[in-house]
Parts: C-alpha cells; sequence; structure tokens
C-alpha cells in the first residue's frame, strides 16, 4: 500500500476523485473504526433508496465522536440532506466522509452539498512523492500511477489488463450506470478521439467530425468527462499583456495511463510523438494535488500567442504568477525559455520554470532550469506555488 499525502481533516467533508485513486483504501486506513455506509453494494442502495430516514437513525445510535463514511454518495443524494440534519441537530457530535467519482448526478438532481458545514478535498492518482523510490518516469507515462496499476507486480502486460478493465469499467459503471448516454458507441468513438487530442488546444468541430458524432454531443460529452472527473479544462490565461493571446481552452485526461488506455495504445510501446502531451498531462497532475494538499488556492491556465509562443502552465492567485514550461527532452535548449522569458520581462510572473528530463540544472533568462525529478522535489516542499 502506497502512502497519501493527504491529512486527514478535523471535520466533515467531501472526497471527490476519479474511480481507482485510492479513496477508499485510504479511508479505511485512517479512520478504520468508522461506521461504514458502502453504496457500491447493491444491497446497501436498495435499504437506503426504499428509507433514507434509516441512515440517520442508525448514525443517532452511534457514540458521539465517530466518524461516518458514505462510500460514493452521488448513488444516493437523498442521504446528504439526512447528514445536513445530522449536522444542525447535533453540532461535532459525529463527522462525516462522503465520497464521490461524479458529481454528475448530484448536479442533475440538484442534491444538498452543504455549503458551510462540510469542506471539499481532492484525490488523485499517486505522485512521485507518494510513489518515492518506486517512481518510475517510463512506467508512469506508459502505465500511469493509479495505486492499482503501480502496485501491480505481473510486468507490462499485466499493467496493461488492469489498464484496460478501468477504461472498460468506466463505461459500465460510471456511463452505464447513470444513464449519462443514449448511445454508448457513439460514446466511445468520441473517448478515442478525445483521449488521442488530449493536451491540445481542443478543436470540438474537428473532433466531432473525426468521432462521427454532432458537434452539441462533442460538448455534452466533454461535460461528462469533467464531471465524473476523468479530465479538466485547462483554459488560456489573459495576463495584462499588449499581446493578444489565444483564447481556445486545453483538455486533459487525468491520468497518463488512462489516455493511453481510451486511445486503445495501452498494449503499445511508447510512442516519441506521445511522450509531450503525457509528460504534460502528468505535470499537470502533479500540480494539481498540490494545490489540494496544500491549500494554497489559485488556478492553472496555459499561455500562447499567435506567433505560437506557448507557457504551458501558469499558477497565478491575485498579482502571483508562476510560468511553467515542461519539455520532454534529454537537453533543454536555449529557445525553449523564450516564453517564459517575455512573461518574466513583462513582469506578469516572478518566478519560471523549465522542467525537462535531462541532468542540466540552469538559469536561463531568470527561468530556473531543472531536471523533473528536481522540479518534483521542489513542488512537494512548497517551493514552487503557494
Amino acid at each position: 500500500m502506497f502512502p497519501r499525502d493527504l491529512a486527514l481533516p478535523d471535520r466533515s467533508f467531501f472526497l471527490f476523485g476519479p474511480r481507482g485513486t485510492g479513496k477508499t483504501t485510504w479511508l479505511r486506513n485512517v479512520l478504520p473504526d468508522a461506521h461504514w455506509v458502502d453504496l457500491l453494494l447493491d444491497r446497501e442502495l436498495v435499504r437506503l433508496t426504499r428509507d433514507p430516514g434509516r441512515f440517520g437513525e442508525e448514525v443517532e445510535a452511534l457514540p458521539p465522536g465517530r466518524w461516518v463514511v458514505v462510500d460514493e454518495v452521488e448513488r444516493l443524494p437523498a442521504l446528504l440532506d439526512q447528514v445536513q440534519h445530522l449536522l444542525v441537530r447535533y453540532p461535532r457530535r459525529w463527522r462525516f466522509a462522503l465520497t464521490g467519482s461524479s458529481a454528475r448526478r448530484l448536479k442533475r438532481e440538484q442534491a444538498n452539498l452543504l455549503a458551510g458545514r462540510v469542506i471539499n478535498r481532492r484525490f488523485f492518482p499517486l505522485t512521485a512523492s507518494e510513489l518515492g523510490d518506486a517512481f518510475d518516469l517510463e512506467a508512469v507515462l506508459r502505465f500511469g500511477a493509479l495505486p492499482g496499476v503501480q502496485a501491480e507486480t505481473g510486468g507490462d502486460a499485466a499493467r496493461v489488463d488492469v489498464l484496460e478493465a478501468y477504461a472498460e469499467n468506466y463505461l459500465t459503471q460510471e456511463i452505464r450506470y447513470e444513464a449519462l448516454v443514449k448511445r454508448l458507441a457513439a460514446f466511445t468513438r468520441f473517448l478515442e478521439v478525445a483521449a488521442l487530442a488530449n493536451a491540445q488546444v481542443t478543436n470540438v468541430s474537428a473532433i466531432a467530425r473525426d468521432a462521427a458524432v454532432a458537434r452539441p454531443t462533442v460538448q455534452g460529452y466533454f461535460e461528462i468527462l469533467v464531471d465524473t472527473l476523468v479530465g479538466v479544462w485547462l483554459p488560456a490565461w489573459r495576463p495584462r499583456a499588449k499581446i493578444k493571446e489565444v483564447a481556445h481552452p486545453k483538455f486533459y485526461f487525468f491520468d497518463p495511463g488512462a489516455v493511453r488506455a481510451l486511445a486503445g495504445r495501452a498494449r503499445e510501446p511508447l510512442g516519441r510523438e506521445e511522450r509531450g502531451g503525457l509528460l504534460e498531462t502528468y505535470v499537470l497532475h502533479e500540480l494539481r494535488a498540490w494545490m489540494n494538499r496544500s491549500g494554497c488556492g489559485g488556478r492553472l491556465a496555459y499561455w500562447r500567442t499567435p506567433s505560437g509562443s506557448e507557457v504551458d502552465f501558469v499558477w497565478s492567485r491575485g498579482p502571483t504568477g508562476v510560468g511553467i514550461e515542461v519539455k520532454a527532452a534529454s537537453r533543454w535548449r536555449r529557445g525553449d525559455a523564450t516564453a517564459l522569458a517575455q512573461l518574466l520581462a513583462a513582469k506578469t510572473v516572478r518566478r519560471a520554470y523549465g522542467v525537462h528530463l535531462g541532468r542540466e540544472r540552469l538559469r536561463q533568462d531568470g527561468v530556473l532550469v531543472l531536471p523533473l525529478r528536481d522540479f518534483l522535489t521542489r513542488l512537494s516542499a512548497g517551493e514552487v506555488i503557494g
């Protein structure tokens, strides 16, 4: 079992994250004595669907101070009303950990999200600091960082089997269960095309054409990916600059291994043409995980001008900005820091980092260039953003 860096909150909380990221395993480890309600079990779901009030009666029979875990709460949003009732009637008597792999049903049913009474936390695939000595970049880029994949000891073929099963189970468990799409075959084609376009400026019309699906339908499919937490939009950043910036967002899947599995490439060797996008995907995952773990806030975006100058990630919070450029190359070229240097010169970011797969540590035009592992170590120490 890999140790996770997330600290257990001292109050009730939601824990959102894609399936397979280890939410349940982590909670069972940090809350071994909790009262557990597992809505993935059909018998539990049916029992409480018939009588949601039964949940409240069971909690009221627990001793004070007990934690209560409701796993996959989106399967029965009515329980959230019960949780609110208990929190209002008996403040601080019990604490609740409410996990979810999808916000889709909660939004659709206008579920009670307990604003002001419950805080939010997110769970992600494993980070480099959590993998420790087991961190292997080639394996992360090819197979991803899901705990079940990283824990597999049967070799590459076994890891591929786990990844392909994950992709298939995502379709059956999330999409079919929630009846999110009318035509599963069309959604499957869209997933493959969208995975091939991962980490690129999103052209919805082109994806619709390649997947043979209507453009409005594709826009809805992207919403499903975001709501089920397997993808995220990276918006274009608009600093106070005289240069006109590109405004279209990029779309990233949450894990390199999931990208390759959904694109039908899980059984292929890691291709040179896909390394750049997969490395960006992993660095974005590390940035998002740190922002959640540290509570530093801010937002992430990318910056690109019509001339083609680009910075992969810009973290900003108020007047504070940090630029990060990622290169899947073993040698950092002088021209690689041009766009970052522009942002530094305009004083729209206060720090800038170049990240590459070589061993050199450089400073070019104010940009600190680091090997990937050094950058990730500094990130987890709170030295990059925050």
